[in-house]
């Protein structure tokens, strides 16, 4: 009796292990509120669409990869992570040097890359994960906070690939790759006294950069800075933006309702500027929503970091959502005219899936870190 007792234990036990090798390891609630942000993003592209049915579809298409590349992320162990940072970040420079040599050219920059037999892509993106994950590994067995010498190598790996991502020229995306190389320091427990060394050296040279920025660049700082000085041409885009979030007020005008966009005054409504097209059709209530899915975006996987039991995981895990919360922030202050326009997405609801892809395999893999903690 004893030994058939044993046995159906040990069976027990080897099913419930079998169970446990094949669940899907996933945060419920970080998944739910990032379907909920892609819902809502479907929703009001296609009324900034001005309800084309093939783009809409197009982008639940590719949200639906984004979706699948994010459950496989969050399967890894993050130990493989590690191990490929040094690769992957290798894999994207040259990636990157590649575009710079024959990249495809499109609307006056040189981003994208066709390869036979693969669709085409912006290699830039790959170091938007590269980046923090090639940081968070050379950190992660050096002592914490990093001296000046493990400081500055990590300053160079963030300022090559930014470098690069400039030259094509992509300042919006090269802004955000020095962005989630500066969270993983900063998040290491820099001092102080570096930061205030570092702001005080980019205060210093923001003079000197105006000569190496472009003429395009150059129409963009000056429009933020004053945009009524050419209504007509450089200005148009910030303040039909405006004029579309002031005319929403609370409420809205209702879904597919909108002005500005509908009569083609709101250029580039179902990408860089759809935050407008809510403003104008869904008010500050629409907005807010928005904003609350974010915040719960961004807490949850803060949470997730705060609780990772290794040190790259803890680093790579922040700086990730970090990355996630530096879209939301420029972009909502680029339409409203808080910030230059430099290009940069509502993240999961403006169109296009390079960069849907790029952020949920971010999540894929802090879901990753935290599913993984106890082995």
């Amino acid at each position: 009796m004893l030994s058939l007792q044993t046995m159906f234990n040990a069976l027990h036990g080897e099913a419930a292990e079998r169970i446990r090798l094949f669940r899907v390891q996933v945060d419920p609630w970080l998944v739910f509120a990032l379907c909920a942000i892609l819902v809502f993003g479907l929703v009001v592209l296609n009324s900034a669409a001005q309800q084309d049915s093939a783009v809409v579809t197009n982008q639940a298409l590719r949200v639906g990869i984004a979706l699948v590349a994010m459950v496989i992320a969050a399967q890894v162990d993050p130990h493989t992570y590690l191990r490929w940072a040094p690769t992957l970040y290798v894999a994207g420079i040259v990636l990157l040097v590649i575009v710079l040599l024959v990249g495809t050219i499109a609307k006056g920059s040189q981003r994208w890359l066709d390869l036979p037999g693969l669709p085409r892509f912006q290699p830039s993106e790959i170091m938007k994960i590269a980046v923090p994950l090639v940081i968070a590994w050379y950190l992660h067995d050096r002592p914490l906070p990093p001296g000046p010498k493990h400081l500055l190598v990590a300053v160079v790996l963030l300022a090559v690939p930014a470098g690069l991502i400039a030259l094509q020229p992509d300042l919006g995306t090269s802004v955000m790759v020095a962005f989630g190389g500066l969270a993983v320091i900063v998040m290491s427990g820099l001092r102080w006294r570096f930061i205030a060394a570092a702001l005080g050296l980019m205060a210093a040279a923001a003079p000197a950069l105006w000569f190496v920025l472009r003429d395009y660049q150059k129409r963009r700082v000056l429009t933020f800075l004053n945009p009524e000085a050419d209504t007509q041409g450089a200005g148009w885009n910030i303040i039909q933006s405006k004029i579309a979030i002031g005319s929403g007020g609370v409420e809205g005008k209702g879904l597919f309702n909108g002005t500005q966009s509908r009569l083609d005054f709101l250029p580039e409504s179902h990408t860089d500027f759809i935050l407008a097209v809510i403003g104008e059709e869904l008010g500050l209530r629409g907005m807010t929503l928005l904003l609350l899915l974010y915040l719960v975006v961004v807490a949850r996987a803060l949470f997730m970091a705060t609780r990772a039991t290794e040190t790259f995981g803890r680093l790579a895990a922040s700086s990730l959502t970090l990355v996630f919360f530096g879209y939301v922030f420029v972009n909502i202050g680029m339409v409203s005219g808080l910030l230059p326009v430099v290009g940069v997405p509502l993240p999961l609801v403006s169109y296009g899936g390079t960069s849907a892809i790029t952020l949920l395999v971010g999540f894929g893999i802090v879901m990753a870190i935290h599913t993984h903690r106890r082995s």
